[in-house]
């Protein structure tokens, strides 16, 4: 077995609880959010916000969770949420979304 194994777990342990931007949101803002036990992480340059749910959640409890990201955007920005711009890379998502700010 090889030695390496614990070195591998650690560092995959360690990346688990780490968010980072989209490439055309490096250099952005950071602020992070914990509303209703979910932690949300998010990066916000002019007019956009990116946010990432941190931890795991079960299909169930995700139904709440774009709210909440339209929230931590707003908590962190101190900008309002453009209603509709909820935008994700796959349809449904509740890992990743973006928003349009009105700052």
């Amino acid at each position: 077995m090889c030695r390496c194994v614990p070195l591998i777990l650690f560092v995959f342990s360690f990346l688990a609880g780490c968010a980072s931007p989209s490439p055309d949101m490096m250099g952005a803002g950071r602020g992070q959010v914990t509303l209703e036990g979910i932690t949300f992480t998010v990066f916000h340059q002019a007019t956009e916000a990116e946010v990432i749910r941190m931890g795991y959640l079960s299909r169930r409890d995700r139904d709440r969770v774009p709210e909440l990201m339209a929230r931590a955007a707003e908590a962190v920005t101190g900008c309002a949420v453009i209603p509709g711009s909820l935008w994700t890379r796959i349809p449904g998502d509740t890992g990743v979304a973006r928003f349009d700010l009105r700052c």
